[in-house]
């Protein structure tokens, strides 16, 4: 009985002692966590005030997040009586495996890294990478996110962009444009030509320097296609393209030059 006694007798000191650890740990994780994100949270704002180059802050919101919850979880793990020498080897062994393990995920966090030192791209710039065009909504610690025209969200991993070859539309200030169109072998070449010109003048985002550029680029099979690139600012791009398809079309149907379309002929033979 008496050895029964001082078994109940530790295992209330235990309960007692580690009980109390557990209440006063899981009290510190959860204010530590409301608190993590409290800062996090008045960080962002502080360098959105600052003017801090907005593809910075989703990175550094998440670096400074991961390391005050690590913090937290090793002064929880304090509390508990876990003492620090074995924790930080228990540490560098999950560390070493988990790195291991998630090596295409390392590779992301240093891709990103790279990106935001080298800046090959901005948040708002567009761009073509892995297959997908879109415009650059967020630089994350793993992965980049792209907001296509209609609206559609595409995620790419970091290291892949790091890595492979892009297209960045939003870099250089102006762009050209270029158009191929087509008119009949019959029609007045001159004509048309001109047509083109007094459309392209007519046009205030069209830059005169370079200037335009009106040629024969090509003797087809139907038409004889006429090759126009101009300058303008990037922006404008997209709105010049549209405007003078309609533009030219709307012209050489009313001047009566034609636009030729693929035909053929089929002859029949009767056999007598």
């Amino acid at each position: 009985m008496e050895n029964m006694e001082e078994i109940m007798t530790m295992v209330q000191g235990l309960v007692v002692d580690y009980g109390l650890k557990l209440i006063y740990a899981v009290v510190t994780l959860v204010i530590g966590l409301w608190i993590i994100g409290m800062i996090t949270r008045g960080f962002s704002k502080t360098l959105e005030k600052r003017e801090v180059d907005p593809s910075l802050i989703p990175f550094l919101r998440s670096v400074i997040n991961i390391m005050l919850k690590v913090a937290l979880v090793v002064t929880v793990a304090t509390m508990m009586g876990i003492e620090m020498t074995s924790f930080v080897a228990i540490l560098g062994a999950a560390g070493l495996a988990v790195g291991l393990a998630l090596q295409g995920t390392l590779q992301n966090f240093a891709g990103g890294v790279m990106i935001l030192l080298f800046k090959p791209y901005k948040v708002g710039d567009v761009i073509t990478a892995g297959g997908h065009t879109g415009g650059v909504k967020e630089i994350q610690i793993f992965n980049t996110i792209l907001t296509t025209p209609d609206n559609k969200i595409i995620i790419l991993p970091n290291g892949s962009l790091a890595n492979s070859s892009m297209v960045n539309f939003s870099t250089m200030p102006t762009r050209r444009v270029d158009f191929s169109f087509g008119i009949g072998y019959n029609d007045d070449f001159e004509k048309a030509k001109s047509i083109l010109h007094d459309i392209i003048a007519a046009d205030s985002r069209i830059h005169k320097d370079p200037e335009p550029f009106v040629r024969v680029g090509e003797l087809a099979d139907s038409s004889v296609n006429i090759t126009v690139r101009v300058w303008a600012d990037s922006a404008d791009y997209w709105g010049i393209h549209f405007d003078m398809i309609e533009a030219v079309k709307k012209r050489f149907d009313a001047e009566g030059i034609s636009i030729p379309y693929p035909q053929m002929d089929v002859h029949v033979d009767q056999m007598k």
